[in-house]
């Protein structure tokens, strides 16, 4: 059996012997659920699964990056899709926790939900 952790690994090269660069992989679709995190950040849930995935492959690429620097371009961006993840992540926490609070101070969920029927009522009441 060949032991193929030995072996040297051969990078990709084009005819001139030169390494042939790439993209990252995940750039572009980090970079978007990045935005789309910060975006969707007022509804809690949405934002926060958005970031997770986004964050996933924003680190994924980093590591791909780390492994072989000379092969891939791209890591600004990457990193940059990094921190948007990271920002629609914490107001996206911050969003979900004070909905809790909000849900929690009126009285639980039955008493939220009344709440606003209640407020449905006066605005209909408002408009005849």
């Amino acid at each position: 059996m060949e032991n193929y952790e030995s072996q040297a690994y051969q990078q990709p090269t084009n005819d001139n012997g030169n390494y042939m660069v790439s993209k990252l992989p995940n750039t572009t679709g980090s970079l978007v659920l990045g935005i789309l995190s910060i975006i969707c950040c007022c509804s809690g849930v949405i934002g926060l699964v958005l970031g997770i995935i986004g964050l996933m492959l924003a680190n994924k690429d980093i590591k791909l990056y780390q492994t072989n620097p000379r092969q891939y371009t791209g890591i600004e961006t990457t990193n940059t899709a990094r921190i948007l993840n990271i920002i629609g992540l914490v107001i996206s926490a911050l969003s979900l926790i004070y909905s809790i609070y909000s849900i929690m101070a009126v009285g639980g969920w039955n008493a939220y939900y009344e709440t606003i029927q209640e407020s449905i009522r006066q605005a209909q009441a408002a408009q005849q």
